[in-house]
């Protein structure tokens, strides 16, 4: 599966399951979104992920699952068992990982058995990540995971457009790899340890306009097991997750009962479809100055929002 592929599901609701294993890592980077570290370790039950992924059937399944972290692969045989669970199902899994092993010469045999039982890896690469890993350690790792046959590509982050590292770095991975390995960029966003130094790069949209938002589509399996409607940070690591942006939890739903809910709730559809300021201004609920991600999760506070997606977007016809 190339990057491509997997980047042209992640418009369609319920395409795609994103599953953070842990939120454990090797590293520190200063950017890191979920504050990952070697001393963090909280992390779903794995026999619950397990039972999960085996919910999975091939009528009913995700086509993607996206396997993250923290590290992923600092729990190889998990990633090897999810993967064979998924591709029964019919369903294919990627994997984002920040590339500790490549500090080995060698990739350690579990290591690598994992990233072979996977349809796609993408490794991260940035400043931040080369403090930790060297650029010429991650880019021999990749040669090596190349030579699996596993279809790959690069994770890459910056501050913008205008960053000369992307620059600089996308022109080296093209050098490297011949033009042959793409690389998805991503600007740093304020979440996680980088919510003390970076800047958000984007406002938010005229009260009430429309602006359907993009991170409501694939579920997410936070590292406490909560199943969540977005995949917004901040949203993830909420506790009590907001009830309208709550799909489930792994001790007590299958994928079955998560995607018809990700599919058939009215006010999902309309945060898909317009946006969640449009939605609150059509609800009659003031907007209290709040930022686009912000009034999102307070919709459903106010009984009114439910009321007008339900007389909207309800139904075969919603």
């Amino acid at each position: 599966m190339e990057l491509g592929e997997l980047v042209g599901r992640r418009p369609f609701p319920a395409a795609g399951l994103l599953l953070g294993l842990t939120r454990r890592c090797p590293l520190s980077c200063a950017h890191c979104s979920t504050g990952s570290s070697p001393a963090v370790r909280e992390e779903p039950d794995p026999g619950q992920l397990v039972r999960f992924v085996e919910s999975f059937t091939p009528e009913n399944r995700p086509d993607v699952v996206m396997l993250t972290g923290g590290e992923p692969l600092l729990l190889p045989s998990l990633v090897e068992e999810l993967s064979a669970r998924a591709r029964a199902a019919g369903s294919r899994t990627a994997l984002l990982s920040g590339m500790f092993f490549a500090r080995s010469r060698r990739i350690p045999a579990p290591v690598l058995r994992a990233v072979e039982s996977v349809d796609h890896f993408s490794a991260s690469l940035d400043a931040h990540h080369e403090r930790e890993v060297s650029r010429a350690e991650v880019f021999r790792a990749v040669h090596r995971i190349r030579e699996t046959g596993t279809a790959v590509s690069f994770h890459l982050t910056g501050t913008g457009t205008d960053d000369p590292y992307l620059a600089g770095i996308t022109r080296a991975v093209d050098e490297e790899f011949g033009g042959l390995v793409p690389s998805l960029v991503n600007e740093v966003r304020p979440f996680g340890r980088a919510a003390s130094w970076a800047a958000a790069t984007r406002t938010g949209p005229e009260p009430g306009a429309v602006s359907p938002c993009a991170m409501a589509a694939w579920p997410v399996v936070a590292f406490d097991g909560t199943v969540l409607a977005c995949c917004n940070q901040d949203t993830v690591d909420r506790r009590p997750a907001p009830a309208h942006l709550r799909l489930g939890h792994l001790a007590t739903d299958d994928w079955a009962a998560v995607r018809r809910r990700a599919l058939e709730s009215p006010v999902l559809r309309m945060i898909r479809t317009v946006g969640p300021a449009h939605l609150a201004e059509r609800s009659g609920v003031p907007a209290r100055g709040l930022s686009y991600c912000d009034g999102c999760r307070a919709l459903g506070a106010d009984s009114r929002v439910a009321a007008e997606a339900g007389s909207v977007a309800a139904g075969a016809v919603g």
